[in-house]
C-alpha cells in the first residue's frame, strides 16, 4: 500500500511556490551569509536580475509573509535575515524522500573510508 505525504496547504502560499522564483532563492542565498539591509539586497538583486527596488521589496514581502525572512528596524534601515521556520517546513516535506538518497550517501562514506584504509596500508608497507 502506498504511503502518502500529508502537507498542510492551508497556511497560505506553498513553500515551493515561494522558493520556485529565482529572485527569492537568490535573496535567501544572500541572507544565508548574514543580515543585510533592504538597500543592500535591492542593489545586489537589482544589478543581478535587472529589476527595480519596488520589485525587490515585493519579493522580500513574499519571503517575510511566508516565514522565510524576518525584518527588524534599525534606525532608518530595515535589516533582513533568514527565518528558519519556512525552511523547516520544506525540510519536513523533503524528509519523506530522504530514504531515496541516504543509503547511497552511507554507501559512499563506506567506500571513501575503505579507500583511505587501503591507501594508509600501502603507505605503511616498506
Amino acid at each position: 500500500m502506498p504511503t502518502y505525504i500529508s502537507y498542510d496547504y492551508s497556511s497560505g502560499v506553498h513553500a515551493f511556490d515561494v522558493l520556485g522564483d529565482p529572485v527569492r532563492r537568490r535573496i535567501l542565498e544572500l541572507l544565508a551569509d548574514g543580515e543585510l539591509t533592504a538597500g543592500a539586497i535591492g542593489a545586489a538583486i537589482g544589478d543581478e536580475f535587472s529589476i527595480s527596488q519596488p520589485a525587490v521589496s515585493q519579493h522580500l514581502k513574499v519571503l517575510r509573509e511566508n516565514g522565510f525572512a524576518s525584518v527588524r528596524v534599525d534606525a532608518q534601515r530595515r535589516v533582513y535575515a533568514v527565518d528558519a521556520s519556512g525552511l523547516r517546513d520544506v525540510d519536513e516535506w523533503i524528509g519523506a524522500f530522504r530514504r531515496f538518497w541516504t543509503p547511497h550517501l552511507d554507501a559512499l562514506a563506506t567506500e571513501v573510508a575503505r579507500g583511505k584504509r587501503e591507501r594508509s596500508r600501502r603507505r605503511d608497507k616498506p
